[in-house]
């Protein structure tokens, strides 16, 4: 029986290739090469089913002029480089890989929180370029986190690892959301209070963003915003690019009116604002808040699994878009 063809459109571990490989024939992409629409387009014709990463834009020209395609799978809790919508039109699935990444990204929100805070990487610039001369009493004074107010926007599962993490500093947590979520999870969650958004950011001295992208939550962090922050707080997005408008951002950690930032994700990645680098007050990391070994590895064969049921006539574990099950026929797409 022949094996459907599938498409990987990014480096990935060999072994999970090799495992793909079990089931599909496989065009892998070991060079890493980043495909431009058009190249993209190309190879995935004939391909029943694409595994993706967030760098690859599967649009609605892409879709349209790939009838084979049946199934997308994306190595990511976020998929807003896919559009869903038309993928459900044309009977084609789409997964992501929640879970698994929601521990270690809460990990590193936190390293991200201390090292912006407290000035870590500014100090350990300051250091290195031969500038410790002598203890002073001010040098490099940082903001605390214990005991202090973490307000957190977007209060999923990362989210709330998040709130978790805080227990041990002693923080008081307060969050918005689309909508509260229920008591029990605010009680694990360091007894996190439900407030408004503008509550949040008038009162929180460290304000961390969890939320998923989407266009309405495009910018939900941008001048108006960093306006209604204390001077003395500190921001950290684990999130997405686009949910902080990074030239407002910029300019008030310029101006002095937001203390430190800590940055994983940018608008228009990874070709990122160049004001960030004239800035001391900015953490800035290349999208890495899930890069342990332990979790990329979960994250690639989550999506294989994700790929592997939906060619398989199963329904995949984290299927984004279920009414798309209606339209797909056995093994080939109308």
């Amino acid at each position: 029986m022949t094996k459907p063809e599938i498409l990987v459109t990014r480096a990935v571990f060999p072994d999970v290739v090799e495992r793909l490989s079990q089931y599909f024939e496989v065009e892998a992409n070991p060079d890493d090469q980043l495909y431009s629409k058009d190249e993209l387009i190309a190879k995935l014709q004939g391909k029943a089913g694409v595994f993706t990463t967030p760098s690859s834009s599967i649009t609605a020209e892409v879709i349209a002029a790939c009838p084979s395609l049946r199934a997308i799978c994306n190595m990511a809790v976020g998929f807003n480089n896919i559009d869903v919508a038309a993928a459900t039109q044309a009977g084609i699935l789409v997964t992501n890989t929640p879970d698994v990444l929601n521990e270690t990204t809460a990990d590193f929100a936190w390293a991200l929180l201390l090292a912006a805070a407290r000035r870590v990487t500014e100090s350990e610039h300051w250091l290195r370029a031969g500038k410790w001369q002598k203890w002073r009493y001010d040098t490099l004074l940082g903001a605390d986190i214990h005991g202090t107010t973490l307000g957190i926007i977007g209060m999923g599962r990362i989210g709330q690892a998040i709130a978790r993490r805080s227990m041990g500093f002693d923080m008081n947590v307060i969050y918005h959301n689309r909508s509260r979520v229920p008591e029990q999870l605010e009680a694990r969650a360091n007894n996190a209070r439900y407030v408004s958004k503008e509550e949040l950011l008038r009162t929180a001295d460290h304000v961390m963003l969890a939320l998923p992208y989407s266009p309405e939550a495009h910018h939900t962090i941008g001048a108006a915003e960093l306006a209604q922050m204390k001077p003395s707080a500190t921001l950290v997005n684990i999130a997405r690019g686009g949910i902080v408008d990074d030239a407002a951002l910029i300019v008030a950690l310029r101006a002095g009116r937001l203390a430190a930032a800590g940055l994983d994700v940018f608008e228009n990645e990874p070709a990122f604002d160049p004001g960030f680098l004239t800035l001391s007050n900015v953490v800035l990391t290349p999208h890495i808040a899930s890069a342990s070994e332990p979790t990329r590895r979960a994250m690639a064969n989550c999506a294989a699994d994700n790929l592997i049921a939906a060619l398989g006539g199963i329904s995949p574990p984290n299927l984004l878009n279920p009414e798309a099950m209606t339209k797909t026929k056995g093994t080939a797409r109308d």
